[in-house]
């Protein structure tokens, strides 16, 4: 049962994102994420992880830092406009910078490897899907600077690549998988919103897939995870699938936000940066085959010290279903309409 305090919390960083996107100013936007940010530190240090002091710690002052930058960079926007200064693209590079930082893409990721190692799944959840919008739809807002963007993808999808491989610990893993699809999501909000959406919602089905199997197994690292699934056959089938449609293969249903924003890319004739990001989006693609090879094939024997929980597979095993197989059945169903 969640506690009051919980819940109550959860409200108010609900809240804090909503005020934040829907401000006429960019104080009011300034405002929705501070309380985002202090709603979210209390969520982290409720953990009974050993790290979560630390991790709030860590999280609280690069977010007050971002937060600091943000405003500065609004009040010289500001200034700049009233003298006809020619500042404002330099401006606007440090707010993007701003929430950037807010929203970990890479090369401003430095803080959030870190502060994810020291949370729990359901804190883990929140930072990785729920913390990415305020963010995300300021600077879609501010969207108007295509090269200094570009280069944030391309950074994102490189870092990701190289520092995700070699991982044993699955938050870690899923942070550098997030840091990957942040650039996807900054390309596909480049010329359209839309797709952007599409595919937050896809990214957000498909994360919570994976965290609610890690999650009710009390798995965080890799030898957990051979160690615990040796007797689930069916949770291993759906896990291991869920990370090849977070990697965007086809028939998955991850494959659409990424094929949409291709698209876009191709309209907008970006060539060059659509085949950038397909083929260093391999090296992430890589790193979650590796998991997933190794859960189907290594099997271990040793004695497991800690009680494993006994798993509602129901719930698991049918949403997973529908997210997994929602892409063959749209397809099927269009094309009967």
């Amino acid at each position: 049962m969640m506690h009051l305090n919980k819940l109550m919390f959860i409200s108010s960083l609900t809240v804090g994102t909503f005020i934040s996107i829907s401000s006429y100013s960019w104080m009011g936007m300034w405002m929705g994420l501070e309380i985002n940010l202090l709603s979210f530190i209390p969520l982290i240090s409720n953990s009974k992880n050993m790290m979560a002091s630390e991790a709030a710690l860590k999280y609280f002052i690069t977010q007050a830092i971002a937060s600091t930058i943000l405003l500065f960079s609004v009040i010289m926007l500001s200034t700049s406009i009233m003298y006809n200064l020619e500042m404002s693209s330099y401006i606007s590079m440090i707010l993007n910078s701003s929430l950037l930082t807010k929203m970990g893409a890479a090369p401003f990721h430095f803080w959030f490897p870190e502060v994810m190692e020291g949370l729990s799944w359901f804190s883990s959840l929140i930072m990785l899907t729920w913390q990415k919008i305020a963010p995300m739809v300021l600077l879609i807002y501010y969207n108007n600077n295509i090269l200094f963007l570009s280069l944030i993808v391309l950074a994102s999808m490189m870092i990701s690549g190289v520092m995700g491989q070699n991982q044993t610990s699955l938050r870690k893993i899923l942070t550098f998988s997030s840091i990957n699809h942040v650039g996807w999501m900054i390309a596909s909000s480049m010329f359209m919103e839309t797709v952007w959406i599409y595919y937050f919602m896809i990214y957000s089905i498909i994360t919570i897939n994976i965290i609610m199997i890690l999650m009710k197994m009390n798995i965080f690292h890799m030898k957990q995870l051979f160690m615990s699934m040796n007797n689930n056959n069916s949770i291993k089938l759906f896990f291991i699938l869920n990370f090849l449609s977070l990697g965007g293969l086809p028939p998955f249903l991850g494959f659409i936000p990424k094929w949409l924003t291709v698209q876009q890319l191709i309209i907008n004739n970006m060539f060059s940066l659509a085949i950038l990001m397909i083929t260093m989006t391999l090296m992430t693609l890589y790193f979650y085959l590796r998991v997933t090879f190794s859960t189907m094939l290594i099997m271990m024997n040793e004695i497991i010290y800690y009680k494993q929980p006994l798993i509602n597979k129901i719930w698991i095993l049918t949403s997973n279903f529908i997210a997994l197989s929602s892409l063959i059945l749209c397809t099927i169903c269009f094309n009967y309409m």
